[in-house]
């Protein structure tokens, strides 16, 4: 930015000056109040600097870096660029009237105020930065401990800090008491390991480190070891948290850098509140998940448990009951017809008790599920539904043998309510059905071309639970549920193509669960050809 002239005419004022510039620098500073360090910054821009530096054999070079230098402090000292362009105006009456002394004044001071933008510029893009990355930080985080990590390395990156660290405060520490429990350490600007790391708290440490300050380590060992040592509390008036920040050498604490990392200190613990209530709702929603899913093996051993004693007790008892009444029937003389009759009468209709208590024993727990498989169970469940509707019903099954038993438990019984859902509220003439295990995934698909529904408004019917139901199940193994119903648009369509329900469940398999089904569907195919032999 310097002409030829202007760096001749710089280096022959320099010499001409002389004394003059420090009776100036005298001047300067005797009339700047407050800070001290923002009139040594101040100084340090002025046209004098750079004379002193040149009449010391230094290049002009040396002074724009430490006008760059200084630019940073003052912004970090909170000094507004008005104040600084009046204090260069200022000096540069100090120095003397001369015109050509005053044009090349002018001229340095418009080549300073350029690289004091440029300075301040550089201060509050790096204050943006740090501030968006925080807030970026607190969107993608997925746990706590991630966010104090990710939010560490950030403000550790703003501060150049050689090492930093956060402490968190655990008030139910047990027999030890409350103590401080170090969650994220960083060192060179790298992610370390967090070692485990308790400190006992008191009321006079606590206090300490519930404001700003230097020095105030809660290792003392740490403090030791480093020049200079930040601390920023977390949490409020009395600290729950703090963050700590060493440097290899004494490092002076801004009034600027003081805002930013008490207001980044604020918003990093908003994000750990949040983090907090995140990390609970998802330990309650797992509580509850664990306890649905336990619901549910409860239930299906319930219903085989009734099943057992319907066939052991009831079943049994109604055998006996009809054997004796045919034994009775066939005693009794011609002559009492009447009777014959009547007795007749009720053996059918205990024979009729009789096949509708197997029907409930088949449907509380159908003993071909156990063994002989998903598969099989659910063409018997077909063959049922067949017994009862009309409609046509298409099966495609596909390497269901590497389902699990628990999950084969489960889609058997949302293939049972589709059915009852068809049968109930459908008219289908047609059910596709298409099942199978692929990528580790079971898909199961139940298409029919019924009336079809509103699923908004079935979903939102408080005394409804079949749709409710499917979905819970489905979500309980961490799987995808979605329906389609077509009644809307065949209304305003006019069309019975666009009719019918679509009903999709997807849900993954873990490849040991995979692996173990598998092998029970080997053992199961092993057990029924047994059979058969033994029945050949």
């Amino acid at each position: 930015m310097l002409s030829d002239q202007l760096y001749a005419q710089l280096t022959e004022s320099a010499r001409e000056l002389g004394a003059r510039i420090e009776e100036a620098d005298r001047r300067f500073l005797k009339g700047r109040k407050g800070d001290p360090r923002i009139g040594v910054a101040l100084l340090g821009s002025t046209a004098g600097a750079a004379f002193r530096l040149l009449q010391q054999g230094a290049t002009i070079s040396a002074f724009f870096e430490q006008v760059e230098y200084n630019g940073r402090r003052l912004a970090k000292l909170n000094v507004p660029p008005a104040t600084v362009v009046a204090a260069l105006e200022e000096y540069a009456r100090l120095l003397g009237p001369e015109s050509n002394l005053h044009w090349v004044v002018e001229q340095l001071n418009f080549c300073v105020i350029l690289t004091l933008n440029n300075a301040f510029y550089q201060v509050r893009e790096a204050e943006t930065k740090a501030f968006y990355d925080l807030f970026r930080i607190e969107v993608e985080s997925r746990s706590l401990d991630d966010l104090l990590s990710r939010v560490l390395v950030c403000l550790a990156e703003f501060c150049g800090a050689a090492k930093a660290r956060i402490f968190l405060l655990d008030e139910d520490g047990g027999k030890a008491g409350a103590t401080w429990q170090l969650r994220a350490e960083v060192r060179g600007m790298g992610l370390i390991k967090a070692r485990f790391l308790r400190i006992a708290n008191t009321p006079a440490l606590r206090r300490a480190v519930s404001r700003p300050s230097l020095g105030s380590a809660l290792d003392g060992e740490w403090q030791r070891k480093d020049g200079s040592l930040w601390s920023v509390p977390l949490g409020g008036k009395l600290a729950s948290g703090v963050i700590q920040f060493a440097f290899a050498r004494e490092y002076e604490w801004l009034p600027r850098e003081q805002e930013l990392l008490t207001a980044a200190a604020e918003r990093c613990w908003m994000g750990i509140e949040k983090a907090k209530l995140a990390e609970g709702l998802a330990a309650r929603e797992e509580q509850v998940r664990q306890l649905a899913e336990h619901m549910l093996h409860v239930e299906e051993a319930e219903r085989r448990r009734i099943s057992r004693e319907l066939h052991d007790e009831a079943g049994q008892s109604l055998l006996c009951v009809r054997l004796q009444m045919e034994m009775l029937e066939g005693r009794l003389p011609a002559t009492l017809e009447a009777e014959r009759e009547t007795l007749r009468e009720t053996r059918e209709a205990v024979e009729r008790t009789i096949l509708e208590t197997r029907r409930l024993i088949s449907a509380l727990s159908p003993a071909v599920l156990e063994q002989l498989g998903l598969a099989a169970a659910i063409r018997q469940l077909i063959q049922r539904f067949r017994q009862v509707h009309t409609a046509k019903v298409k099966l495609q099954a596909n390497r269901l043998e590497q389902v699990p038993r628990p999950m084969a438990s489960i889609v058997y019984r949302l293939v049972q309510e589709c059915f009852n859902n068809i049968a109930k509220h459908s008219f289908a003439t047609t059910v596709n059905i298409s099942v199978g295990v692929a990528d580790g995934r079971l898909k199961l698909v139940v298409v029919d071309n019924g009336v079809g529904f509103d699923v908004e408004a079935a979903s939102r019917k408080q005394d409804s639970f079949g749709l409710s139901g499917i979905r819970e199940r489905v979500t309980l193994l961490g799987g995808k549920f979605h329906i389609e119903s077509y009644r809307a648009e065949a209304k305003r369509s006019k069309s019975r193509k666009a009719q019918g329900t679509k009903l999709v469940v997807e849900l993954p398999i873990p490849r040991e669960a995979m692996t173990a089904g598998a092998q029970q569907g080997r053992s199961r195919t092993q057990e029924a050809s047994s059979a058969l032999v033994r029945v050949g």
